[in-house]
């Protein structure tokens, strides 16, 4: 994944990248094509806050960080092929933003509407969510955030939600089994049923969305959204829609898994469309407009939430589901809410079904009586992507009062940036100011009209830039289709489990969309996805604020790049959090110091013959071989990869005045190409030091011999009813009775069966020998 250009890579920067490098590096050696690029998802408030903050350009800061991070991963010999290098914030990429977007507003895929968004009274200002610290303004701690309608860009990702949920059935094999749950739960598939109760008195209806339709004869109030498009109807007195407000405002501010739930009895009813009972009609806090339909009935007995909210403002509990064979529960009486299916009860003709058989026969009669009808839903909502910001992509649209909404022609991409724009940190948009930037002609009619002032949420960059490494210079479309279908999808992506939602979700939906436009044919942005564990120090993650940040180019001033990298690959398995320990580092530095003094003592060597040393220095070798091949091909186990080279140049050491010279060149160069994907300089000095030619990365990998790699001897694990004791050493093959008369000599386990009967004895030959004791 790319990274923000906040300033100096981190620690967690070169574990990622380590571990993709190295990856890169063993599919060159192992013959592939490879493509190993880079970028950088350049636009975002980062920059704008160091404008606001230092008074610098935000373009001027964005690129002189980037130039420092592109100078960091080329000092730690990252192999990226830095010609198709991209920056989103260039306008040659985000061009293509814009015509996506005109694309999908063609499609009506894109479209405009009213939303609530984060206010700064003070300020006068909207904010994004990151600078809402306890509910009030990042610069006033003391201003109480409030939200606002404005009209805001969406993307109707909802129109994809289904086979976003379905294909990651697809995906399960290829990508971690966490990531696939968070975006099952993310999208959050419900089916059930949409009925309609209508207002007591109106002829307007309020439609809510149930998973239990089998509980409505229990639903003893409706509670609507503060945002629900009915509330100013039913709420007219000017006190009560200030309570409404704060309500809304007071929502935005706290946790919503820690949410006080608070509601407003409107003074109107609605009638309930099974058996006509009216009930009163409420407005929640809890309640989504996301969700649903932004209403919901609401049944106490049978949801934790609804009898919480109904018990605090003294609203009936009716419970009409019983377990079976048990009596239905007093409402009064009850302490929680019974939320299993069960025996539906004083639910008319349904009385008396299971709630299962109930759920399928009442959604039939909504259908059949014009007032419900079977419906799936999604927890996912629209992607809204307008940000009031200046370091963005501009929206391009344009607003006439003539013509409307009118896209900018095409022939006019890209609508760029304007430069020298100040950052005030006030006004709805600093694009806003901007009168050159602002004032435009209208593409249709040829009038006075203004240009969107909102740009585009930043994870719209990184939903396709993989796609633009293929095609980096193409001026004339976003890319060649043909490329494309050489390379996608890509074959292993790797970044943080923090993107499992956002990021993820939106690629996997822009690549989607693009097929739907017919640029693409693959209908998913990666087969396989590795997500890197955190570095840490003390137990917590590296932050500046914390001071336990370890700043890389140090290490690499210290250390040299190739300990550095090797270090964040030892130090724990590639899929977990590490915890930094500088100790470990020099003991990373010593054992490459270690590998170049042998191969510096070996390499010119010219005796000739043979030594009885050679076969069991060469097992080890062929061994360790298997080993990297395998973890590389199959679990990523790094470090015990390393660890391994380590136990083969301690072997090494031990038998070093015994190994012929043609064997100890031999071994030299597989250690050298075992080493080229962890540590590329040291294998490539250590390459030209054995008088090769050529990058040490465009050899072959070195190939195991598996004959040359077996044991003579088996390590065989001996236990005591059934825990493990010691370990004999025999020859493969050995008879049982050999293997018994071993296991009962072994030091280890003798002192366990001392004084003990002996019943039996059970050998797996050249696995395990347990001896059963009495």
């Amino acid at each position: 994944m790319l990274p923000y250009p906040s300033g100096k890579l981190h620690m967690g920067h070169v574990r990622n990248y380590a571990i993709g490098d190295a990856l890169a590096r063993y599919m060159w050696m192992r013959g592939y094509n490879v493509l190993h690029p880079m970028g950088w998802d350049a636009f975002g408030l980062p920059a704008e806050n160091a404008a606001l903050k230092a008074g610098r350009d935000p373009g001027e800061w964005t690129y002189a960080n980037i130039g420092h991070m592109k100078a960091q991963m080329q000092r730690l010999g990252f192999g990226i092929d830095w010609s198709r290098e991209v920056a989103t914030c260039e306008p040659e990429y985000y061009r293509w933003n814009q015509w996506f977007f005109l694309k999908m507003f063609e499609r009506g895929l894109a479209y405009r509407k009213e939303a609530l968004l984060n206010w700064c009274p003070e300020c006068g200002t909207v904010l994004a969510n990151e600078q809402v610290v306890n509910g009030c303004c990042w610069r006033h701690e003391t201003t109480p955030v409030e939200q606002r309608a404005m009209q805001q860009w969406f993307l109707r990702i909802t129109q994809y939600a289904g086979e976003l949920l379905d294909a990651l059935n697809d995906l399960e094999k290829g990508w971690p089994e966490r990531v696939i749950s968070m975006q099952r739960n993310w999208i959050g598939r419900s089916e059930g049923a949409e009925v309609d109760f209508q207002i007591d008195g109106e002829q307007d209806n309020i439609r809510i969305f149930t998973t239990r339709i089998d509980t409505i004869y229990g639903a003893t109030c409706l509670i609507l959204a503060p945002g629900h498009p009915l509330t100013e109807k039913l709420v007219t007195g000017e006190s009560e829609r200030l309570k409404i407000k704060e309500m809304v405002d007071s929502t935005a501010r706290q946790d919503p898994g820690n949410l006080e739930k608070v509601g407003l009895f409107t003074g109107r009813y609605a009638v309930r469309p099974f058996d006509g009972a009216k009930i009163p009609i409420w407005i929640g806090n809890f309640v989504l407009m996301g969700y649903g339909t932004g209403a919901i009935m609401a049944v106490p007995a049978h949801d934790e939430r609804d009898f919480e909210f109904c018990r605090s403002y003294g609203i009936p509990v009716v419970p009409v589901i019983r377990p079976v064979d048990v009596p239905l529960a007093d409402g009064p009486s009850m302490t929680e809410a019974f939320t299993d299916y069960g025996i539906v009860e004083n639910s008319g003709e349904w009385s008396g079904l299971p709630s299962e058989e109930a759920r399928k026969q009442m959604a039939a009669f909504a259908k059949a009586s014009g007032f419900g009808d079977e419906a799936i839903t999604y927890r996912i909502k629209d992607w809204g992507i307008s940000r009031q910001r200046y370091w963005g992509t501009p929206i391009p649209i344009i607003y006439c009062q003539r013509c409307g909404i009118v896209p900018v022609p095409e022939s006019e991409l890209p609508v760029e940036l304007p430069l020298g724009v100040k950052i005030t940190g006030k006004g709805r948009s600093p694009l806003e100011a901007d009168e050159s930037f602002m004032q435009v002609s209208c593409p249709k009619c040829g009038g006075a009209a203004k240009r969107e002032s909102d740009t585009m949420d930043t994870f719209i960059d990184s939903s396709w830039y993989f796609y633009r490494y293929c095609d980096p210079h193409n001026h004339r479309a976003p890319f060649d289709s043909k490329i494309i279908a050489a390379w996608f999808p890509i074959d292993q992506y790797i970044g943080g489990i923090t993107h499992a939602i956002l990021h993820l979700i939106y690629s996997r939906f822009w690549t989607k969309m693009m097929r739907d436009l017919g640029l693409i044919t693959n209908a998913e942005p990666a087969k396989n996805l590795f997500t890197q564990g955190m570095v840490l120090m003390g137990g917590s993650a590296m932050s500046k604020s914390k001071g336990n940040v370890v700043d890389p180019d140090e290490m690499v001033e210290r250390y040299g790049a190739d300990t550095c990298r090797l270090y964040t690959l030892f130090a724990a398995p590639p899929d977990k959090d590490m915890d930094w320990n500088e100790s470990s580092v020099e003991g990373q530095y010593r054992f490459l110091a270690r590998v170049y003094r042998f191969v510096t003592r070996n390499a010119n060597r010219v005796e000739n013959g043979s030594s009885s040393a050679d076969r069991q220095a060469l097992r080890k070798l062929h061994q360790t071989i298997r080993k990297i091949t395998n973890d590389f091909d199959n679990r990523w186990h790094f470090n015990t990869s390393i660890a391994s080279v380590m136990e083969l140049v301690n072997e090494l050491y031990a038998l070093e005045g015994e190994i012929s010279a043609g064997t100890s060149r031999e071994i030299c160069g597989a250690v050298t190409l075992m080493l080229a994907p962890f540590a590329p300089y040291t294998a490539q000095d250590l390459w030209e030091l054995l008088s090769n030619a050529g990058p040490v990365f465009r050899q072959n990998w070195p190939a195991f011999d598996a004959e040359l790699a077996k044991e003579e001897m088996a390590e065989i694990p001996v236990q005591v009813n059934g825990k493990l004791r010691g370990h004999i050493y025999a020859a493969f093959g050995s008879p049982k009775e050999k293997l018994e008369r071993l296991a009962l000599e072994n030091e280890k386990a003798k002192s366990f069966i001392q004084n003990k009967q002996v019943a039996r004895i059970i050998v797996v030959p050249d696995k395990l020998v347990n001896i059963v004791v009495k």
